[in-house]
This record gives structure tokens, sequence and C-alpha cells, in this order.
């Protein structure tokens, strides 16, 4: 058992990744003792911290949304403030039709709000072109309680704008498929644009108004020098600094209530004692430790479905990528059968990679990403053929013939949680049944959002709930 503390309780935080260590952040500032279990040999979950030919990258996600505060609030907090960084470039591209075509301005999630860029893009043909042209003239399309983004963009425009501009674009965030995809969830801007106007067009360029009429300054994400992995490494040190403990290779195995209102989680052999917990876990472990004191709500997690992929990083010798496109990278529809989905040029996007600490000007880094939900096959091949793919598919995209001199393979497994239609009614009911639990709160990507700020701000929500009930 843990011994008592002079503070005002003891939390127990179920995962150390960035909505883990967040939640154990916050709870420490609020005054409580904290312990944080993390089942592996590192933090930061999908953000992991790296390198290729001794040059510091990203090896899980690169950016967090800066139009949201709670990554960049987080950062500042943890002493990070000096190393955020824009991105270098923001002009992407679109492999599609042949060959890549410039990523069209004034869209919501590839929803044009006006046709002249896209028509100029030649990312859309022109009967596509007529098509989302009938969307003036339609009546209404009902989107109920909620509606796949796909279905209902398809019916208001035509699938070709699904297909090449709101399947790439969602699909960087979800790797799913939009065809599924909640709108309400996903893309609530839109749903309520939907569900307010008749035509999407005119929805759409009303959001942007309302964005233009909020003054929306500055970029729209952040990275930080070295890389996003550095952010969870930055608040465990502060978790550490404020007294809290990081157990590495930690699995819970069970939990369970105490007779006297508080937890008992199960490490190993030995039993850890807690006035509450947060399971920032993912959702088929979250499942799994509250099957007993709390069958429905781990059903209802148990149903949470995941998408893996893999991230290639490669680094070349700048000099042999002299004929390289501007621009940050690319995305590519499904549609076009491609096998990557992405590929970001690294050295392009974020200066640190040419200019900052561990930098080396002389080599350029890039990577793709292969994998969608229900389009997985690609991953069951070796590190070796990932790349290999990976070079052909850059090769016919943007001529690329150079080899790299060293490459780097990263899986993630279930990385993704997809959020289906009627996802957050699915969520509302696993926190239904999990508000008859006092002193249980979970966090993280597979509720409430799966970028960095979202999780963040749910891991606060979760940390301010139990210390509202600590304190009474």
């Amino acid at each position: 058992m843990d011994e008592a503390d002079a503070r005002t309780g003891h939390v127990v935080v179920i995962g150390g990744g960035i909505s883990g260590l967040a939640a154990a952040h916050r709870l420490l500032a609020g005054g409580v003792r904290v312990t944080v279990l993390e089942t592996s040999d590192r933090l930061g979950g999908k953000l992991r911290a790296g390198e290729i030919a001794g040059v510091p990258v990203d090896l899980g996600a690169e950016s967090m949304l800066a139009r949201r505060p709670e990554a960049v609030e987080l950062a500042n907090e943890v002493g990070l403030s000096g190393r955020l960084q824009p991105p270098a470039t923001a002009t992407a591209s679109l492999w599609t039709r042949g060959r890549l075509r410039p990523m069209p301005t004034g869209h919501v999630m590839g929803v044009p709000g006006d046709l002249a860029p896209l028509a100029a893009s030649g990312v859309v043909s022109a009967e596509g072109l007529a098509r989302i042209e009938e969307d003036a003239r339609l009546p209404r399309t009902e989107v109920g309680e909620d509606v796949a983004v796909g279905d209902y963009i398809a019916a208001r425009l035509g699938r070709e704008v699904v297909d090449r501009l709101v399947e790439p674009l969602l699909g960087g965030v979800y790797a799913g498929d939009a065809y599924r995809i909640s709108m309400r969830a996903a893309v609530p801007q839109l749903f309520e644009a939907a569900r307010t106007h008749r035509s999407l067009t005119e929805g759409v360029r009303a959001v942007q108004a309302e964005a233009a009429r909020q003054q929306r300054t500055g970029p729209v994400f952040m990275g930080i020098d070295g890389g996003v992995g550095r952010l969870p490494l930055a608040v465990a040190d502060a978790v550490r600094a404020a007294g809290g403990r990081i157990l590495f290779r930690s699995p819970a195995r069970a939990l369970n209530r105490t007779t006297v209102g508080g937890w008992q989680v199960l490490v190993g052999d030995r039993l850890i004692e807690a006035d509450a917990v947060v399971l920032a876990a993912p959702a088929g472990d979250a499942a799994r430790l509250l099957a007993t004191e709390s069958p429905a709500a781990a059903a209802g997690l148990a149903t949470v479905e995941y998408a893996s992929m893999a991230l290639v990083t490669m680094a070349f010798r700048a000099a042999d990528l002299a004929g390289m496109p501007d621009g940050s990278g690319f995305l590519v529809p499904p549609v076009d059968g491609r096998t990557i989905k992405a590929s970001t040029f690294s050295s392009r996007k974020w200066g640190w990679l040419t200019d900052g600490e561990g930098a080396d000007p002389g080599l350029f880094v890039l990577r793709t990403s292969i994998g969608r939900f229900g389009e997985e096959a690609a991953l069951r091949r070796d590190d070796a053929d990932l790349v290999q793919v990976s070079l052909e598919d850059l090769r016919e995209a943007v001529g690329l013939t150079a080899r790299p001199v060293a490459t780097r393979v990263t899986r993630w497994e279930s990385g993704l949680p997809q959020y289906p239609v009627g996802h957050l009614a699915r969520v509302a009911g696993i926190r239904d049944h999990l508000a008859k639990l006092p002193g249980l709160r979970v966090c993280g990507a597979a509720y409430d959002g799966v970028g960095i700020p979202a999780c963040i701000a749910s891991a606060r929500t979760a940390a301010d709930a139990l210390l509202g009930g600590l304190r009474r």
C-alpha cells in the first residue's frame, strides 16, 4: 500500500501519453499527489521524438493546432515557449489525376466556398464542378442527429469533391473513411452549417465569414524545435519537479472500488491505493479495466475501432533532391489507388531541420504515411518493402530517383481512434455510466478529438472534475 501524504489526496493516472501527462500536470497544480502508470518504457503515446542520420525528427505526430489554445498553453507552462515554431511553408499539393496539383484555397475541410480556386487547381473535373453548382438548386438535405461526412457532402456536391478533396484531408487526421466518419464529431462547423443552411456552399461561406469576423490571426499550426515529441517529455519533467511519480513498465491489471469509496489499482503483484483515478489509456485497455465496475461503459468502449498506420522517414543528401517541388508536401486521395496516403517534405516544412539544434543542412528529410482504416494490408509488408513502395510512389509523384542515406519505419498499431456516425452519443453514454463511479474520469483521443489540443482539453476536464470532488 502507498503511504499517506500531506496533500489533499492521491490520484493514479493510467496512461503516460500526452493526455495522461497533461492530466497529471493539472492535478499536481491543484495540490494532490499523483502517480502515473505507463505500460511501456517510454512516454508520449503517439508523440515520439527520435532521430535519423543524427538529425532530430518526429516519429509520430509532427504539429499541433495553434488556433486552439491548449497545446500552446501547455508548451509555455513547461518551458517550451522559446522552441515553438510555425511551419516555414504552408503550401501543400494533392497528387491526383496524374500529377501534383495545388491544394485549392477557400475551403473548409475540402468543401469549397468559392469554385474559382478549385477550378484553377484541376483537382475536380468539369463534370465535378458542374455537379457542385447543383447544390444551390437542391432542396435541403436533412442531417438528423448525425450524418457521415462523405454521405452528406456527396449528396450536396457530388462524390468527386469527397473522393479527391475531403477524403485526403480528413484522412490526414483520422486515417479513416469519410463515408463512415461522423460530421458532427469530426467537422462540427460543417454540421452546424448543414443544419442552418439549405445550401452547403452557402453554409461554408457563412463559416468563413464568421472566422473572418473573429479576426483569427497567427499560424494555424505550430511545431516545436526538435519535434513535437519533446512536449510530453517536458511535461513529464514538470510532473516530476512538482513531486509526481512516473512508473514505467507498470501496466494496470485491475481496477476496483474500495469499501471506503476509493480505488485500488493492481500493478504487477501489488496494489496501489488511490482516492481517484484518471483513465488515459486507449479505449480497449479502458474497457478491460472497467469490466468489473462498469460493464455498460466497458461495452461501449469495446466498440471503439482504431486505424493502424506506418510512417516512413527518410534522409537524403540535399544535393540529390535539388529538383524537388516547392511546398510542404502532398496528400493522396484514396481513389487514386496509391500506397502512400501523404508525404511531408519535413526539411521544407520545419526550419529547425536545417538551422536548429542538431540540424544538418546537407540532409533533406521527408516522410510518407501508409495505412488507412479498413485498408491496412500494406502494413503487413516488412520495413524494407514499405521504404521501397514509398520510393516508387515518390518517383512517380515528384520524380525522385535518389536513394536515401538513412531510413526509419515507425508502426502505429491501432494508433488512431475512429469517429463513426453516432460517436458523440456513444461517448455521452459511456460518461453517463461512469458518472455512477465517483472518483473516476476518462480522457484521451477516443472521446473528444484526436488532435493534441483536444487531448489536453480532455485531460484538463477530467482533472478539474476530480479536483472538485477531492476538495469536497
